[in-house]
């Protein structure tokens, strides 16, 4: 396939089970004939869901979209324990939770609703001693882990089947970046008193997109094949929503495009905006209260638009 110019703007993937992230990065490497393209959120092989690529110049914004909350479907099963924390894993333990009750799941849940804290599991890609967790647990080996901070917005309980020895149970989770569902299933069973571990997982929404909003493996491979992709990406803009938005003038954008400071109309909040001039998204930028100025972060639009 030839492309006539770098594709830019945001790819949202919805990814399959069986492919790594950077399985589905590689592909579409491969089929845009492109380098410059990220991903905003690894997700293990296994789980589907929401992946967006960022294309060219949008890796810019790469570190801004991973801020933003993800939302996950999760089931997980109680009574049972693995090393991997999931259903893929070795099983270590198994016991009866044929006495767990909607009343103390909902407790449970509610009790890790906010900050907390968590163990990252042996099997993820965090580094310990310049090494993979993942690869010391294929050899064997158990490392301390220091505990991290995550947040847990919302647990929304979604089915119960109860009264049986390996109960069943999902939930919908929104969290921040850096949460392990499947460490979240274990220390869950264990608020009950019972192994857990996860069973499956979809994320729903990362950096705002939802499943609305992404493309499957094979329409990706059609539309670049035909060069139409283009038409399918999303704005860069599209997944910046959470920041405030300011309009100026085309002179104020044209300023501003050659890396210039400007001056909003009025003054504005602390902290990063983005900016348009005459309805074009010109960058995100730095706002100055006190000194009634933005200073430019990361400019996308060119001079010759305005």
């Amino acid at each position: 396939m030839e492309q006539s110019k770098e594709l830019e703007g945001i790819l949202a993937v919805w990814k399959p089970a069986g492919w790594t992230s950077h399985d589905v990065v590689a592909k579409v490497r491969r089929w845009t004939r492109m380098r410059r393209i990220g991903h905003a959120g690894t997700l293990d092989p296994q789980v589907t869901g929401v992946l967006p690529l960022c294309l060219g110049r949008a890796t810019r914004v790469v570190e801004y979209m991973q801020e933003l909350p993800k939302a996950y479907e999760t089931v997980m099963q109680l009574g049972v324990a693995t090393d991997t924390e999931d259903l893929t894993g070795t099983v270590l333990d198994t016991s009866d939770a044929s006495h767990v009750t909607e009343a103390m799941l909902r407790e449970a849940l509610a009790r890790f609703i906010g900050e907390i804290e968590q163990v990252p599991p042996m099997y993820s890609a965090v580094k310990v001693g310049g090494r993979k967790l993942y690869e010391l647990a294929r050899e064997g080996k158990t490392v301390e882990r220091k505990a991290r901070k995550v947040t847990i917005h919302s647990l929304e309980l979604r089915f119960a089947e109860l009264g049986v020895p390996r109960p069943r149970i999902g939930f919908g989770a929104v969290c921040s970046k850096g949460t392990y569902i499947r460490t979240l299933c274990v220390d869950i069973g264990r608020a009950l008193g019972v192994p857990a571990a996860m069973e499956s997982l979809v994320r729903t929404m990362s950096a705002g997109l939802g499943e609305s909003d992404c493309l499957t493996m094979e329409r990706i491979e059609a539309l670049a094949a035909s060069g139409e992709l283009a038409d399918a990406l999303l704005p860069v803009d599209r997944a910046l929503g959470h920041y405030p938005r300011i309009d100026v003038g085309a002179a104020a954008a044209a300023r501003a495009v050659r890396g210039q400071r400007v001056k909003p109309a009025s003054p504005q909040q602390e902290g990063l905006v983005r900016l348009y001039g005459a309805g074009r998204f010109v960058g995100l930028f730095e706002a100055d209260g006190d000194a009634g100025v933005l200073r430019p972060v990361k400019v996308f639009a060119s001079a010759d638009e305005f």
